[in-house]
């Protein structure tokens, strides 16, 4: 049902992608381009097509389960009611998914045609510098094409990309349609994410506002629920929960992906949104010498961090470790460092038992981060400048994040 509707869904969004860019970017030059008028009017047309397809959907899913609900519309700051059987009030379809901010704000727009990534640089050139990275169809706003390169705006990187690498209008908003993604972004600066959809359950995570995630099931139905504890779950897990009032209250809660695990969140303290990949921001390593007896080391650790960042975009497979066809977490670590002499376990969870503990205050470049709930399940590697590089899931393959957009565990260091 969830990946049916969003198929359906993901044509809302040919240009959620960035937030802000047009308010903040000046165009330095005369554009060649005109901005596509009327696509506004036309996807949001087809938004409200889309919003009671998913309503009828997720109505005859739950089977008469539980009876019409209220549903929080932060984006007016009122509350309407989920549904209504009056015909003549044709604005409840768009208000009632109000909360989802289809951000449709943008001039042109742009999709990385890559297979990894596409260099973001600070001037137009192959010699400019590089400040950040598209990953594959991440998307761009578009505001001048001069001589084979564009000036573009994707999440806070502004800069310039070949734009022969692009998909760009009618081919760019096509593509869009297939691979835009439903997620939230935290509107704390921390979240706590639990194991079940209730507030008496265990504490599973805590997230950062710094980062997004990909939603897996936004509305939960108790038939579904109870699926899923059957599948993932002991007695013992709902020993302290009254499941009377979570079952009854499940209009407040959604199921996420975090990493390749499944966690529950309170909508209340989320925004959903239909997104594009975005550009990472790329800042040197941060990496810097006490004394000439550190050199050796600092630009073995800058050489790492240099080699993992060619296999950005890459392939995530569960028990991989290729670098290029796929690799899961522990298995991108343990290929990274071996290039470099050193052997690592297998897991993630034997890697975090042998590394030496560091705290946060003296993290440096590869050194490796290390997140689960109750045990270790993921590792990443450190890059500098408060970002990880790590194979996160079959979606996003291998990804830069924010160190901290989990929780983590243990912060690792590999002896030589």
């Amino acid at each position: 049902m969830y990946r049916k509707n969003i198929k359906w869904i993901a044509a809302v969004l040919a240009a959620v992608l960035v937030t802000g860019g047009a308010a903040t970017i000046h165009a330095g030059t005369v554009a060649t381009e005109k901005p596509m008028a009327g696509i506004n009017l036309s996807l949001d047309k087809y938004s409200d097509a889309v919003l009671a397809e998913q309503e009828k959907e997720e109505t005859a899913e739950k089977n008469m389960e539980v009876t019409a609900e209220q549903v929080s519309v932060k984006n007016t700051s009122t509350t309407v009611s989920k549904e209504t059987t009056d015909s003549s009030d044709k604005k409840t379809t768009k208000k009632r998914d109000s909360h989802l901010k289809l951000n449709l704000k943008y001039d042109r727009l742009g999709v990385a045609d890559v297979d990894s990534y596409l260099n973001v640089r600070n001037k137009p050139g192959e010699s400019a510098k590089v400040i950040g990275k598209m990953t594959k169809h991440s998307g761009c706003n578009i505001y001048t094409i001069n001589k084979g390169w564009a000036k573009i705006v994707s999440g806070k990187v502004k800069g310039y990309v070949k734009a022969s690498y692009l998909a760009k209008d009618h081919e760019a908003e096509e593509l869009a349609k297939k691979i835009a993604n439903l997620r939230i972004s935290v509107n704390t600066e921390t979240l706590n994410v639990r194991y079940l959809p209730s507030t008496d359950a265990g504490i599973y995570d805590q997230i950062s506002e710094e980062d997004e995630y990909d939603i897996y099931k936004k509305n939960l139905t108790k038939s579904w629920l109870k699926n899923y504890i059957a599948k993932n779950c002991k007695k013992s897990d709902l020993k302290n929960i009254n499941t009377g009032k979570m079952y009854n209250n499940l209009k407040n809660w959604m199921c996420i992906s975090i990493d390749n695990e499944k966690a529950f969140v309170s909508k209340d303290f989320v925004k959903v949104t239909f997104n594009l990949d975005r550009a990472v921001s790329i800042k040197s390593s941060g990496i810097a010498s006490k004394t000439s007896s550190d050199n050796s080391s600092s630009s073995s650790l800058s050489s790492m961090v240099n080699y993992a960042m060619q296999f950005l975009g890459n392939p995530y497979v569960w028990g991989g470790t290729s670098l290029t066809n796929g690799t899961d977490c522990s298995g991108f670590v343990m290929r990274i460092y071996e290039h470099f002499g050193y052997s690592l376990p297998r897991t993630s969870a034997a890697q975090a038992g042998a590394t030496r503990t560091v705290s946060s205050g003296d993290v440096r470049p590869g050194d490796l981060f290390f997140y689960g709930s109750g045990g270790v399940s993921h590792v990443a590697m450190y890059i500098g400048n408060g970002q990880i590089i790590h194979a996160s899931n079959p979606r996003t393959g291998i990804k830069i994040s924010s160190a901290y957009y989990r929780t983590p565990i243990k912060i690792g260091r590999v002896i030589s």
